[in-house]
């Protein structure tokens, strides 16, 4: 393990780390409860209040990356596959996976809803979290300029819908998010042992996301 038991309490809050939490609330309409989602709020494990219990996969030195796959509940999809991502992993240097054990897809509950991610890294384990089935969110403020280029630059479009805002996919373009930018941006975080500011890991895991994501699979890279 790379942390001593007397620090791995403290090393867990710098580990766990959330790519783009979403704080839902629920707004009723005459036939169906529609998921209003604000992103940008932190989750994981040091958000339990919020956030419903996680399968913590501890290190144990293992030299292969395990995928570990849960249902994605009721009106959720899992937007990339489990081959899908080896495939994405095997591009990359070697070293830049090395001790990666774990990639697990996570369900979404009901609890989770309330609070949910699109990925998070916590020790040798990334985990990726499920998407409304629909391909369409719903937030009850307007993107900020770094969510809406973001987003932006891998295919998701933004229109306003009276007092929400909706951002919506296509099958491809949300592969396309989440194996070049949710999923490297939590491999950054792996590869990060210097940064402990959870600032300082965010940037870094951005220019992890851009360098060896987005840029690489455009074929951008010098």
């Amino acid at each position: 393990m790379r942390r001593s038991k007397r620090n791995q309490q403290n090393s867990r809050r710098v580990n766990q780390h959330v790519r783009a939490g979403r704080n839902h609330e629920n707004k009723r309409d005459a036939k169906t409860a529609l998921r209003v989602s604000k992103r940008g709020n932190r989750c994981g494990r040091g958000a339990e209040a919020f956030n419903a219990p996680e399968i913590w996969h501890e290190p144990t030195g293992r030299q292969t990356t395990r995928y570990v796959v849960h249902s994605p509940g009721d009106g959720f999809v899992h937007p990339v596959s489990t081959g899908e991502v080896a495939a994405r992993l095997a591009e990359l240097p070697d070293e830049l996976t090395d001790g990666l054990e774990v990639v697990q897809f996570s369900r979404m509950t009901r609890k989770r809803a309330l609070f949910p991610c699109y990925g998070m890294q916590w020790g040798a384990a990334i985990y990726l979290y499920p998407i409304e089935e629909s391909l369409e969110e719903a937030y009850v403020r307007p993107p900020t300029p770094q969510q809406r280029i973001e987003t932006e630059m891998y295919g998701g479009i933004w229109t306003p819908d009276g007092n929400l805002w909706r951002l919506s996919w296509t099958e491809a373009s949300i592969k396309d998010y989440y194996l070049n930018n949710i999923l490297i941006h939590e491999l950054g975080h792996h590869n990060d042992h210097r940064n402990t500011n959870f600032d300082a890991r965010e940037r870094f895991a951005n220019w992890f996301a851009i360098e060896y994501g987005y840029r690489a699979s455009r074929n951008l890279c010098d």
